[in-house]
């Protein structure tokens, strides 16, 4: 099923990075094809916090809310990211921000399907752009907040 994967270097500090991914109430504002954002809780899980999240994403004639576990993880600078609930057999997501020369190293892995077959097949005609899409968005949303690069 499609995965992507990813490691890019910008210019900014790992945790600035961090908290932009973390923010995920904000998406809607930057990213594309999501529609809306929901936090349903948060919790404290030991060395995490936990989110419940749903985002509406709407692509061409498609519009699907879907429901997440987001882990944060402060110390580590890492971000998890499991299904709970929506239009896919599976979603699981990791973010990792990583001290590099001159700024930070961002690493990004998603692997997903659909159950819906026609729409995983209308998403792998366009899969990979789409992940590129999605990696600018943050990397220009970054820009915006914390100085052009």
């Amino acid at each position: 099923m499609p995965t992507h994967s990813e490691t890019r270097h910008l210019p900014y500090a790992p945790q600035q990075m961090y908290d932009l991914v973390a923010d995920v109430a904000r998406y809607p504002e930057f990213l594309p094809w999501c529609a809306a954002a929901r936090i349903r809780r948060r919790y404290a899980e030991g060395a995490s916090e936990v989110m419940e999240a749903d985002l509406v994403i709407s692509f061409k004639v498609f519009r699907e809310k879907f429901g997440s576990r987001v882990t944060l993880w402060p110390a580590d600078r890492k971000i998890d990211t499991e299904y709970l609930d929506g239009p896919f057999k599976y979603l699981k997501s990791q973010w990792s921000f990583t001290e590099a020369e001159g700024g930070c190293a961002v690493s990004f892995y998603v692997d997903f399907e659909f159950k819906n077959a026609i729409l995983q097949k209308v998403i792998g005609l366009v899969f990979n752009e789409a992940m590129q899409r999605i990696v600018r968005a943050f990397e220009n949303r970054a820009a915006e907040l914390y100085g052009a690069s």
